[in-house]
This record gives structure tokens, C-alpha cells and sequence, in this order.
């Protein structure tokens, strides 16, 4: 698989999701909590403040990790907040220019 294909594949999951929960799913339980959105954001924090304990610390496979659920989480946190994954791409490629 690409690294496109599964940014793609797992927004598509998120977005499936979110118009469809299901009380198996961790994304529908991490947005349908009483703290709807904001848990969202909770978990962002949570996770980047791992991924930077795990890069100061230097272990290659807990930043290999962290990294992984940060982009998830930060990802969630988007479709919560009404913005498509597509969005954000489209502003990197027009930075790159």
C-alpha cells in the first residue's frame, strides 16, 4: 500500500464512522462520549505529548508508534471539526509550491 492509499483508506473508516456508529467501534464510542468533540482533542494532546516523550527518549519503535496514534487521533479530531482530510493536503501542496 502507498502512503496515500492509507491516509485514504482510514479517512474513509473515520468517515464511515462518524455517519455510522457503532457502539464496536473506537471512533464512535471516542466522539459519542459525553464529551463529544473535545474528547477528540483530548486524545491529540494525549498523543503528542507521548510522541514527544518518545522522541526525546530516542525509541525509534515508541516514536514509530505514538506517531501512528497521533495521526489518528489528529485525523478524528478534523472530521469533529468539520474539515476534510483533503483540505489539509491541499494546503500542504500549496505550501510546497
Amino acid at each position: 500500500m502507498t502512503i496515500s492509499s492509507v491516509l485514504d483508506d482510514l479517512w474513509t473508516v473515520i468517515t464511515d464512522r462518524f455517519e455510522h456508529p457503532s457502539p464496536a467501534s473506537y471512533v464512535s464510542r471516542l466522539i459519542s462520549s459525553e464529551k463529544g468533540a473535545d474528547r477528540a482533542l483530548e486524545k491529540v494532546g494525549e498523543e503528542t505529548t507521548e510522541f514527544i516523550i518518545a522522541v526525546k527518549n530516542g525509541d525509534h519503535a515508541r516514536i514509530v508508534s505514538e506517531a501512528a496514534d497521533l495521526q489518528f487521533h489528529f485525523m478524528v479530531a478534523l472530521k469533529a471539526a468539520g474539515v476534510e482530510f483533503s483540505e489539509v493536503i491541499g494546503e500542504l501542496a500549496k505550501r510546497r509550491r
